[in-house]
Parts: structure tokens; C-alpha cells; sequence
């Protein structure tokens, strides 16, 4: 995630970190190499059809909202997935508390507190398929590690793994029923957000509209230099190049909001939120805690 402040308006049309222009500057080229060539034949060779501009002014306004939906929609799921983040820190840090009222025994909290570590590095391994191995191992011990990774959902398995221990220990009367249940509330709370993160995940906007949000943008700016040759005459590419930045730029950023998880430029920073945990369970613990990742030119993972 791009992490900086805004930049100064002489440096404004010059940043290209988190700027969609490199995705799409083959598509701007396109339009304006077709405009340049619609104007020099319209001017030149024969008179080209011209397309009223009333019209176009009106296909825009209802491509703009379809854009405008499905950009909103995108942004939706992404502001989602970073409250349901938000929610697996606190709750990482509500078992943190629950466990130092209910659970008496140092190497009893560290076991869950370390399994809820797993957890959320297992989560975030499955959500952007990257192997979490080498994180896990630091907290759990490694046949746990592999145990855990080998299943289809090691997330949900740790989960279980602490469910089990919850159990466990209720059932050695080391916890007393009311932290019993508080502590399966906290970790039905933790699975429904990890529920809601592999919904986000498996569920992409439908297809059948992106295709015809898709489509639509590549039409209108195919035709719009028929409108624009007899208004605008020379600046004619020039127009058609600053519409198709601001579409196709729509376009590619809702494609990125889209994904939320990925490691990309605009992506939730997955790897920045796991090592806050790791900092809170450290120090409910008292473990010496890992430092906080930082920006990396203006670039948090």
C-alpha cells in the first residue's frame, strides 16, 4: 500500500508510484495514434462521418456511471477487507488480555497466544498463496508448522488447534467456564473474519458486468475522435488521449481495488498488520518484541 503525502502540484503530473499510467499508457498511445490518423484522413484524403458530440456527451455520462458503480463497488470490497483486518488485530488482542485473566499457567498462554500468531500468518499465506513456513516456525514448533500447512485450510486448523486447547483445559478445570466461553466467543469472532476475508477473496465482481463496463470504455473512445474532429480540429488527440487516461484509469483502478489481498502498490499492507500482532502478542507475553516494518519508498507490504 502507498503510504506518503500528496505531492506538490509541480510534482503532481510527475509521480508514477501508485499511478495506473504504466498499465495503460499502451491504451492512451492507441487512442491517440487512432485519433491522429482520423484527423489527417478527415483533413486530408475524404471527409469521415461525424459523430454528433450531443451524442457522445451522453454515451459518456452513462459510461461514467457505470464506471463510477463499479469503481464504488470495488472500493467496498477493499474498505471491507481492511476493517475485517482490523478486527482479527483486536480480537488477536482481546485473546491476549482474556488469556492473562483466565489462563494462570505462562506456558498455557503462550501456547495459545502462539497459535493465534500462526494463525493470522496462515491466513494472510493462503489469501495472497505465498508459504508462510519460515514466519510460523519462530512461534510454533516445526512438525506443528508443517502439520498445519498441510492442510487444506492451515488457517482454520489453528484455529482448531486452539479450539482443542480451550477444551483441554476446561476440561482439566485449569479454565473456569466463564473464560471458557469467553474465549470461544473471541475465537468464533476470529473465524468469522476469516470467513469473510476467503469470501472477499473467492468472490470477484461479476465478470458479465466488468466485460461490459469493458467493452463499453473501448467503444467510446474508439469513436470519439469522429465527434471530436469537427469541434476540436488538431486537439483532437489530445482530448481524445486526457479521456482515455481518465477511463481506462478508472478502469485499471478498480481492478486493483478489486483484489484487495494481492501484494500489489495499492493492496492491504498484510504483512505490516501481521507483524502488529506479533508485537501485541509479544508484549502480553513479555517476549522482546520484532520491529514494526516501515515504508519502504513510500511502499508498505
Amino acid at each position: 500500500m502507498i503510504v506518503r503525502d500528496p505531492p506538490s502540484s509541480l510534482l503532481l503530473f510527475f509521480v508514477v508510484q501508485g499511478s495506473v499510467v504504466p498499465k495503460i499508457i499502451g491504451k492512451i498511445v492507441g487512442v491517440t495514434l487512432l485519433s491522429v490518423g482520423v484527423f489527417l484522413v478527415d483533413q486530408h484524403v475524404l471527409t469521415l462521418p461525424h459523430i454528433s458530440i450531443a451524442a457522445m456527451g451522453v454515451f459518456g455520462v452513462a459510461l461514467s456511471l457505470f464506471l463510477g458503480f463499479r469503481n464504488n463497488a470495488a472500493y467496498d470490497r477493499w474498505w471491507e477487507a481492511r476493517k475485517l483486518w482490523g478486527s482479527l488485530i483486536a480480537d488477536v488482542r482481546t485473546l491476549a488480555h482474556q488469556a492473562s485473566v483466565f489462563l494462570h499457567a505462562e506456558e498455557d498462554r503462550k501456547h495459545l497466544l502462539s497459535y493465534a500468531v500462526a494463525f493470522v500468518h496462515l491466513h494472510r499465506g493462503t489469501l495472497r498463496e505465498v508459504n508462510v513456513h519460515s514466519e510460523i516456525v519462530d512461534w510454533i514448533e516445526e512438525d506443528s508448522a508443517a502439520g498445519l500447512i498441510a492442510k487444506s485450510n492451515p488457517a482454520a486448523a489453528a484455529l482448531r488447534s486452539m479450539a482443542d486447547l480451550t477444551g483441554q483445559l476446561a476440561k482439566n478445570e485449569t479454565l473456569n467456564g466463564f473464560g471458557q466461553m469467553a474465549l470461544s466467543q473471541t475465537l468464533s469472532s476470529l473465524a468469522a473474519a476469516q470467513a469473510g476475508c476467503e469470501r472477499i477473496a473467492t468472490t470477484p465482481l461479476p465478470f458479465v458486468y466488468s466485460l461490459l463496463v469493458r467493452r463499453t470504455t473501448y467503444l467510446y473512445c474508439w469513436l470519439l475522435p469522429f465527434a471530436l474532429i469537427e469541434s476540436a480540429n488538431w486537439f483532437t488527440p489530445v482530448l481524445a488521449a486526457v479521456v482515455a487516461y481518465v477511463f481506462f484509469g478508472l478502469q485499471a483502478v478498480t481492478n486493483e481495488l478489486e483484489h484487495p489481498f494481492r501484494n500489489a502498490q495499492n493492496g492491504l499492507p498484510l504483512d505490516a498488520m501481521c507483524r502488529t500482532i506479533e508485537i501485541s502478542v509479544a508484549e502480553a507475553l513479555n517476549m522482546q518484541p520484532p520491529i514494526p516494518l516501515t515504508t519502504k519508498n513510500h511502499l508498505l507490504s
